[in-house]
């Protein structure tokens, strides 16, 4: 069966819901990009100060408040973890980057 052969109210239907999709795909994507403006704040702070780029305890914290949030909106917990653990590791990598442009600014300001 293709897509033209669904009936008209089911093809109206898909689409309503894909339109939903969209939409929801498009804020998870700005939500994303509100939360790299911030960590990238977090890393240059953190490069200031001379603190580590990662912060094991407060990843501990943040898994078990995601898992938490996922099981009472009825999300797969382990899915949240695998998606935080991922965003995560971007950011780790994102304050290293920060951390080794900063140590070479203070380097050459220091030359």
């Amino acid at each position: 069966m293709t897509t033209k052969d669904i009936d008209e109210s089911v093809s109206a239907e898909l689409n309503r819901l894909r339109e939903s999709i969209d939409n929801i795909d498009a804020a998870v994507v700005h939500m994303l990009a509100e939360r790299f403006k911030c960590t990238q704040q977090v890393g240059h702070l953190k490069a200031a100060h001379h603190l580590p780029p990662a912060d094991p305890a407060r990843e501990s914290r943040q898994i078990a408040r995601l898992r938490q949030l996922a099981q009472s909106a009825h999300l797969d917990p382990a899915f949240a973890e695998k998606l935080l653990n991922f965003i995560v590791a971007e950011v780790i990598r994102h304050h290293e980057r920060i951390a080794e442009e900063s140590a070479n600014g203070q380097a050459a300001a220091g030359d």
